[in-house]
């Protein structure tokens, strides 16, 4: 499991002394334990681990930007380093032609015609891309989607 594979490397970076790792993954294994007591379960599955991080993700992303928009380019280049830690430990991102293709055949198997249908058509492409997507990303596709079929009506 990913958590497990975390405690791993967390060791592993301990006993070689990295400094930047040890702390990005005792702040990222802090998460996953406050995560998992709001959940109710001993431990996470890797799909609830992966948001984690996701989460985790975004926060350094849009700490690097304030960072590089104030001038504090040794903070932003911290963030950037602890974002390429968080990155080992999520799945490869799926291409926008991917996610394209998967909300166009979402949108042929549910019959989909409009806006109303947005949200049973945004659960199916997030079943089928499993957090390989960015949510933001299957949202616009979709919307796209269904805009141009309501207009071709």
């Amino acid at each position: 499991m990913l958590e497990d594979k975390i405690l791993d490397d967390f060791k592993d970076a301990m006993r070689q002394k990295d400094s930047l790792k040890v702390s990005t993954l005792s702040f990222l294994r802090g998460q996953l334990g406050y995560a998992a007591l709001e959940k109710k379960k001993e431990k996470l599955d890797d799909t609830d681990c992966i948001s984690v991080i996701k989460k985790l993700m975004k926060q350094r992303q849009d700490s690097i930007e304030q960072f590089t928009a104030g001038g504090r380019l040794d903070l932003a280049e911290k963030e950037t380093k602890e974002l390429a830690v968080l990155k080992d430990y999520v799945p490869v991102e799926m291409s926008k032609e991917d996610v394209s293709r998967i909300v166009e055949e979402a949108v042929v198997s549910l019959g989909a015609s409009d806006m109303k249908d947005m949200g049973n058509v945004m659960k199916e492409v997030r079943a089928k891309t499993e957090g390989r997507a960015d949510g933001k990303m299957i949202s616009d596709l979709v919307r796209e989607r269904l805009q141009k079929k309501a207009k071709a009506q």
